[in-house]
């Protein structure tokens, strides 16, 4: 059984849910966007420190942490971007770091310049 996890962003015109819990797996995709729902589409740097800021808020709302992430899965349109993307990556996650891949993308929303999704297993904490 799933369980949808509300983490205070608002719900978007896309058909999906910012975060599901199920078999104590947290499922969960993030970009930048603001707590208003609007999307930053400023420098790489400032997107990607939003964009794993929201992943903490997810975590923190299913009741995990950022140690609990086991895989993460990141998307650019700019492969250039990386080695900034990898500073603020570090600001969030310290070693042992999680499983990762990274690739370069076309995404959706004009100016969106990073999207990340991950997998973290928090099956001995109850959400929030």
């Amino acid at each position: 059984m799933k369980e949808v996890i509300d983490i205070g962003l608002p719900p978007l015109k896309q058909p999906f849910s910012w975060a599901v819990k199920s078999a104590g797996i947290l499922f969960t995709g993030h970009g930048p966007v603001r707590k208003d729902g609007s999307l930053d589409t400023g420098p790489i740097e400032d997107q990607a420190r939003l964009t794993f800021s929201n992943l903490k808020m997810a975590l923190e709302a299913a009741g995990g942490t950022l140690d609990d992430v086991a895989q993460v899965l990141i998307y650019m349109t700019d492969v250039a971007d990386m080695p900034v993307i990898d500073e603020v990556y570090r600001e969030f996650f310290k070693a042992p770091y999680p499983n990762r891949s990274s690739a370069g993308v076309a995404l959706v929303a004009p100016g969106m310049k990073i999207e990340i999704v991950a997998y973290a297993a928090i099956a001995n904490r109850q959400s929030t």
